[in-house]
């Protein structure tokens, strides 16, 4: 009996390795994204829009890619208790300065929809923390952001 309950764990942490690896930047970066876009709880399809265009953009996917990397995404979203296991895979692989291009494609995103919700802000805050950002970094990536879309405007 004992056995195999410790069977059982070990096959289940085998399996968590195994989706640890698997994990891409692309679909890490995807989830934060996601994660973004979910956070006020309406989903429009100037945000939908985004989401493919900002993921077809900076990693040059083609639209069937991109498709697939939001399906894996979105599932990985409902089932993340937190954000760790998608910013230490960015901070493994990105410079300060692709750390700081990610948080400004998460203000994009929060963007998107023309207006910011106050849990898209919370989100933000918390992975550029995770991303080991500081406070200033992400004031002024904000800031660049709303400057860009007033100019638009």
């Amino acid at each position: 009996m004992l056995s195999k309950i410790s069977a059982f764990f070990q096959a289940l942490g085998e399996a968590d390795n195994q989706q640890a690896n698997e994990l891409s930047l692309e679909i890490a970066c995807s989830v934060l994204l996601c994660e973004v876009m979910l956070a006020d709880g309406q989903l429009d399809n100037a945000e939908q829009q985004k989401l493919n265009h900002i993921i077809a953009s900076q990693f040059q996917l083609s639209n069937a890619e991109v498709a697939e990397i939001i399906k894996h995404a979105l599932v990985l979203c409902e089932n993340a208790t937190d954000f760790y296991q998608f910013t230490s895979k960015i901070n493994e692989n990105y410079s300060l300065e692709e750390r700081i291009k990610m948080l400004e494609l998460l203000w994009q995103m929060a963007y998107a929809d023309g207006e910011l919700a106050s849990i898209e802000e919370h989100i933000i805050r918390k992975i550029a923390d995770l991303l080991h950002l500081r406070h200033s970094e992400y004031i002024q990536t904000k800031l660049n952001i709303q400057s860009n879309i007033s100019t638009v405007k």
